[in-house]
């Protein structure tokens, strides 16, 4: 006759109903963060530290020079577009001139363009933004009313040629009526010194 199992082989056989599978998961799961989640603030820290934009490449579209940048860590693609000349003449290309400017670049070494670092800010509703030369120029402790008027003539070239094109067109009227202007000046100053003379002695 065969032997049967004891009780107490009965009991080690048995397993244990408390024991399930989600227990097993939960112990084997280990708390931490998010590796994308660290990655992402990691570049954002060091591309706030570093405050600038890499150039990676420049092309003509149309009559637009376009210039790709990128911060220096990660992959997010800033782009700027700026007037080329269109007849020969620099004054065309001035916001072109002072990006070239802020990344320390000649208009005749464009070579150099790529791989360049620009100086640049990050608004959270813009974007990245280039920094002039100008705005250095303006934190670095210009105030008041010369950091106005530099500022109004980085946004308005127009506003420079305009200031130029008087200065000029009033060089010209002296030079052409010198005689006369000189002739105005001593007659009013002999009857100023006249007027002067009678008020004295009078």
């Amino acid at each position: 006759m065969a032997e049967q199992p004891s009780e107490e082989d009965r009991t080690v056989e048995t397993a244990d109903p408390a024991v399930g599978p989600a227990d097993s998961v939960a112990e084997s799961a280990a708390p931490g963060v998010d590796e994308d989640l660290k990655r992402r603030l990691r570049e954002a820290y060091l591309n706030d530290e570093e405050d600038a934009l890499v150039v990676t490449a420049v092309r003509m579209a149309g009559d637009e020079v376009v210039v790709e940048t990128r911060p220096p860590h990660g992959e997010t693609t800033h782009v700027e577009r700026f007037d080329a000349p269109r007849h020969g003449s620099l004054e065309e290309c001035t916001e072109f001139l002072a990006f070239l400017e802020s990344a320390g670049v000649s208009p005749l070494d464009l070579d150099d363009l790529v791989g360049a670092r620009v100086p640049a800010t990050f608004d959270p509703e813009t974007g990245w933004r280039v920094r002039r030369a100008s705005d250095r120029t303006v934190e670095g402790g210009e105030t008041g009313g010369d950091a106005a008027a530099t500022d109004a003539a980085d946004a308005d070239p127009s506003a420079r040629q305009s200031v130029s094109a008087t200065l000029t067109a009033t060089a010209e009227w002296l030079r052409e009526y010198r005689d006369w202007v000189i002739a105005v000046l001593l007659v009013g100053g002999e009857l100023l010194f006249i007027a002067l003379i009678v008020v004295l002695f009078a």
